[in-house]
């Protein structure tokens, strides 16, 4: 195992998603799932951040001696501007761009894959092109949490904003959990390392 793009220091995991009620089970909010079942594996809680409109939930992953630290992270606005907080977060712990984690939905790929990557484009992404914006170059690391894309000519924009489907939602828990096992894998091992774990799996 190569270690070689393995993060040098702490790491800032974003989750993205929109706030309330109204979108927590949709599609969009995905990332924040993946982050709500490690803060909820790890038996942590988020509380309000310091100097940035989010909640956060700091500790390390990997056994002791070897471990990283982390900051997860959840913004309390829209997705659309996530680019603020994460910036915020990100100058408030020293992190650099390189460190940055996000995690997010992708209508590009299937349901139930994961891609991961650093760099590149947004691909209609608002959240990431405010992200890319904020932060001033696109070389963050992505966990591309695949939804697939809407069926037939409905609207994607309507598509990411509605819950999952009840197919889904039986497979959606084993997914988070596969998306959750990736950001620990990205931290500890590496881009190169968790690529070759996660990308090598055939969707279920």
């Amino acid at each position: 195992m190569s270690l070689s793009d393995r993060p040098d220091g702490p790491c800032l995991v974003v989750g993205l998603g929109n706030p309330g009620p109204r979108y927590a089970a949709t599609r969009h909010n995905v990332g924040q799932m993946v982050l709500d079942h490690i803060a909820e594996a790890a038996g942590g809680r988020f509380a309000a951040a310091r100097r940035a409109p989010a909640v956060v939930l700091e500790g390390r992953l990997g056994i002791p001696g070897a471990d990283q630290r982390v900051i997860l992270a959840k913004s309390t606005g829209f997705m659309n501007t996530s680019g603020g907080p994460v910036k915020a977060l990100a100058d408030y712990y020293a992190i650099p761009a390189e460190r940055v984690i996000i995690v997010h939905d992708e209508v590009d790929i299937p349901f139930d894959t994961l891609r991961l990557k650093r760099g590149g484009g947004e691909g209609g992404h608002n959240g990431l092109r405010d992200i890319t914006k904020a932060l001033g170059t696109k070389d963050y690391l992505r966990v591309r949490v695949g939804v697939g894309r809407p069926p037939g000519r409905a609207d994607t924009a309507d598509f990411v904003l509605s819950p999952f489907s009840s197919t889904e939602r039986k497979d959606l828990p084993l997914l988070l959990s596969d998306a959750a096992d990736a950001v620990e894998a990205l931290v500890l091992e590496g881009l190169s390392a968790a690529q070759q774990r996660f990308h090598s799996r055939e969707a279920r």
